[in-house]
């Protein structure tokens, strides 16, 4: 009797509750509560850009800025270029002024028309040579502006405050314009192949120049001494403009050089030349 008093009493449960749904000894049984689950979010690498980066070169007609590409992986493509400029120059002919342990204090930021560079690592009294105290200043501008493609003018902060001069020499009190290009950058610069950089052959050489009537004189060396010369086009002349050029070389390390024709016919400045060690292959 116990027996049949506990079944009617598991009977009448189960009919207060409802039909029972009996699942099939094959079937997975549905859990009851489904935990959430949330895919992992993953994030993509920045992509690799070529980073137009200034730096300051001696020539024989005084210091002028000259370009390198570096290749860097960047979502901010303005604080990536700031860095690489004060970690220096691939090419030897180049280098940077500023002072040893500069370095960016926040992200470039860009707002009403105006960059603003947040720098620390420099004392506002540091000194640089009154010489190079206005290029070294410009080579930040030119390397920010490059990077973001537009010729904003920089406003300079040094750990977040604003500084009135720097070097001595510059007035940093406002945001500082792009200097004059013709005056600031060398007028005959290349692009590529980069300073040490191995190439298959041909050679091609590509970069930009101002140069009268577009015309520009090139030489490889080998050991010092010219193994190949001849002249490019640029696509416009006395403006910054393309020029590329190419020519066959047996494998070996040569020195591609680039130079102003002179019109002058040495009455006037020295002319601007560039050139690149390289490795043919």
């Amino acid at each position: 009797m116990r027996r049949i008093a506990v079944v009617l009493g598991v009977l009448l449960v189960a009919g207060c509750a409802g039909p029972a749904v009996v699942a099939p000894s094959d079937a997975p049984v549905p859990a009851t509560t489904a935990p959430t689950t949330t895919a992992p979010t993953s994030t993509a690498a920045p992509a690799e850009r070529a980073l137009p980066v200034y730096f300051v070169a001696e020539t024989d007609s005084g210091p002028r800025l000259h370009r390198e590409f570096h290749r860097v992986a960047t979502d901010d493509p303005a604080s990536d270029a700031v860095r690489e400029m004060f970690a220096g120059a691939d090419d030897p002919d180049y280098r940077t002024f500023w002072p040893a342990g500069t370095g960016l204090r926040s992200p470039v930021d860009v707002a009403g028309g105006v960059i603003t560079v947040d720098l620390t690592g420099v004392t506002p009294g540091a000194q640089v040579g009154t010489a190079g105290a206005e290029l070294t200043v410009q080579q930040l501008v030119y390397t920010v502006q490059a990077a973001l493609q537009t010729t904003d003018p920089v406003r300079i902060l040094l750990d977040g405050e604003p500084v009135e001069e720097l070097f001595g020499a510059v007035d940093t009190a406002g945001p500082v314009p792009r200097a004059d290009l013709y005056a600031t950058r060398s007028l005959v610069q290349i692009d590529a192949p980069g300073h040490g950089a191995t190439v298959a052959g041909p050679l091609v050489v590509t970069g930009e120049a101002a140069v009268f009537e577009a015309t520009l004189p090139w030489e490889v060396l080998r050991d010092g001494a010219v193994v190949a010369s001849g002249v490019t086009g640029t696509a416009e002349g006395q403006v910054f403009a393309a020029f590329s050029f190419s020519v066959d070389l047996p494998p070996g390390d040569y020195v591609v050089r680039i130079t102003e024709d002179d019109p002058s016919g040495g009455e006037g400045r020295p002319p601007l030349r560039d050139d690149k060690a390289v490795t043919v292959t």
